[in-house]
């Protein structure tokens, strides 16, 4: 078993750490309290205080997930500067968009459908189950209805 007040604490805190990015890359973790318990199921004695410092070390965000909640991940700078160059490419090539139910339909410049179809895929809306492009259009299969309307919302916000 682990624990924090331990002679060996840096190793503990690393081992423990470790254990964190692992788990937060095979499940959904969506607070610090299930974290918390996950880690003592694994044998770590934690608190609550223990796992946000970790989660602050780690440099831990919280995600979508694709329940529409939120997880724990990693945060990458390296991810954020290619979201970036997604976000710039459906900024390009985005003339307006639509919706009829559950599929989103995006009009592009002309020749830039494939680029912003795949810029779309690349930024993994949970709620788009897949995406198809022509020259000047791009049609998305969202989950809901009401998914739609988030997702052509959070496209508005990253234009």
């Amino acid at each position: 078993m682990y624990s924090d007040a331990s002679s060996g604490m840096c190793d503990m805190s690393s081992d423990r750490r470790s254990k964190i990015l692992e788990i937060i890359s095979n499940e959904v973790i969506q607070t610090q309290e299930e974290l918390a318990d996950r880690l003592n199921s694994e044998g770590f004695t934690v608190t609550q205080a223990t796992v946000s410092r970790d989660i602050k070390q780690l440099n831990l965000v919280k995600i979508p997930s694709e329940d529409g909640g939120q997880r724990y991940a990693r945060h990458s700078d390296k991810q954020d500067e290619i979201d970036e160059k997604y976000v710039n490419v459906l900024r390009t090539g985005f003339k307006s968009m639509d919706m009829a139910q559950n599929i989103l339909v995006i009009k592009t410049i002309s020749g830039m459908a494939m680029a912003v179809a795949a810029s779309i895929d690349a930024l993994n809306f949970p709620q788009i189950v897949g995406s198809i492009a022509g020259d000047d259009t791009v049609m998305c299969a969202i989950r809901t209805v009401e998914d739609t309307g988030k997702v052509m919302d959070e496209i508005e916000r990253l234009l």
